[in-house]
């Protein structure tokens, strides 16, 4: 699945480049944007009084970007054991093709009291989403080189 950003002003530190914190932030919109995508937002699941924290995050910062930037985000499901996933981004400016960051993010799925969800249980047709995305290899297909390259 791919997403795009536009890099804002604010997102810019004194020196033009983007603040590295901001990719963070676009990882967190491309991962809801796949969520949608498959049919699920995180609304529903905190509506159950279910939560999805963060557990890890991992950027290697390649390239810059500056303001007014498009950056095509390529994000894949890497894991998911049934109470974590973790989902891969490689970030790529749309002007020129380079890639400017590849990461990762891990989640996990927990109730109010942090107790952990075995989501085959309690989300049966997510989990079954989540294993056909890993078993079709489809999680790990990035889109950039079709579209732009």
């Amino acid at each position: 699945m791919e997403y795009i950003h536009k890099v804002h002003y604010y997102e810019t530190d004194k020196m033009g480049i983007t603040h590295h914190s901001n990719y963070i932030r676009w990882m967190e919109e491309a991962r809801m944007a796949f969520l949608e995508t498959m049919g699920f937002h995180m609304k529903g699941f905190e509506d159950q009084q279910v939560v999805c924290p963060v557990v890890s995050v991992q950027c290697q910062y390649l390239q810059t970007t500056t303001f007014d930037d498009e950056i095509l985000i390529a994000v894949t499901l890497e894991a998911y054991t049934g109470v974590r996933f973790t989902m891969g981004y490689q970030m790529y400016n749309r002007a020129n093709g380079q890639l400017v960051l590849s990461g990762s993010s891990t989640h996990c799925f927990v109730d109010t009291a942090g107790r952990p969800v075995i989501l085959r249980r309690r989300f049966p047709q997510f989990h079954r989403t989540m294993e056909q995305i890993l078993a079709n290899g489809s999680g790990q297909q990035a889109v950039f080189q079709e579209q732009n390259m």
